[in-house]
């Protein structure tokens, strides 16, 4: 579900946060309408930022598999972008734990460490070193600004192309604008960008997968964008992804900013 999580990234923008904001935000997690699990996102947005997320699944869902994850992310914003400094992530199943940890800087990976290892298979496409470049890691692809003098809510927040490097593939994202919705959960009431989302596998995929295909010509799949305060920053409120198993919904349950109830969207 992490991986699901942060296919919603970020591309570059201009503009920067316009002050430090504490983000807490709670989501459920569905397949079919059916409750899935539960995850959480915690954020810290300023010129700096970090960032972790925590997944698990719950109810009848841990009896076919018990699996969880958590992720943490730090670095700092340049040129209307994250400019990532280190990433880690750790899944567990029934079955094993793999962690997978990166060193960025200036928009390129120094290094990865992936424990245990991905088993080798054929068929996969090649990683190139110019795949490292230019890209975010998926969780610090979740805080998405928009640019300077745009409002928050609106075009701006989706129109865009997502780099995204999570140590073994590499693939972009690109959100395009389809409207506004008004929504109201724990900690936020008013207006986010609805944004369609399109998947572009680049390298360390397998193309003959038949999840690979589906995902390459999935049209089902869209995110909510919600402000975070006044930072100009915006990360997903609601996620629906169309899977070959049917819809996965990840929607806020809570969405608190500095510990205050947050009214409305705001522009800056």
């Amino acid at each position: 579900m992490l991986r699901i999580l942060a296919i919603f990234a970020l591309a570059a923008s201009t503009g920067a946060p316009a002050t430090a904001e504490s983000l807490k935000a709670q989501y459920s997690i569905s397949l079919i309408g059916l409750p899935l699990g539960s995850a959480t996102l915690s954020a810290e947005i300023g010129p700096g930022y970090t960032i972790e997320a925590y997944t698990k699944l719950s109810g009848v869902a841990s009896m076919v598999s018990n699996s969880k994850g958590g992720a943490k992310a730090a670095g700092a914003f340049a040129n209307g972008r994250p400019a990532p400094a280190s990433y880690a992530t750790t899944a567990s199943n029934s079955e094993t734990t793999r962690t997978v940890r990166m060193a960025l800087g200036g928009g390129a990976v120094k290094g990865v460490d992936i424990s245990p290892p991905f088993e080798e298979k054929p068929g996969r496409v090649p990683l190139a070193e110019t795949h490292k470049r230019g890209v975010v890691d998926p969780l610090s692809a979740l805080v998405m600004q928009v640019p300077a003098g745009q409002p928050a809510v609106g075009p701006a927040a989706c129109n865009r192309t997502l780099p995204v490097f999570d140590g073994y593939t590499r693939f972009d994202v690109t959100l395009a604008y389809v409207g506004t919705r008004n929504v109201k959960t724990a900690g936020y009431a008013g207006p986010v960008s609805v944004c369609a989302a399109r998947y572009v596998p680049i390298a360390g995929h397998r193309p003959d997968r038949p999840g690979t295909k589906f995902m390459a010509e999935n049209r089902q799949m869209e995110a909510w964008l919600a402000p975070v305060g006044t930072t100009g920053v915006v990360v997903p409120y609601r996620i629906a992804v169309r899977t070959m198993v049917g819809t996965t919904v990840i929607e806020a349950k809570e969405f608190v900013v500095s510990g205050q109830t947050q009214k409305a969207a705001q522009s800056r």
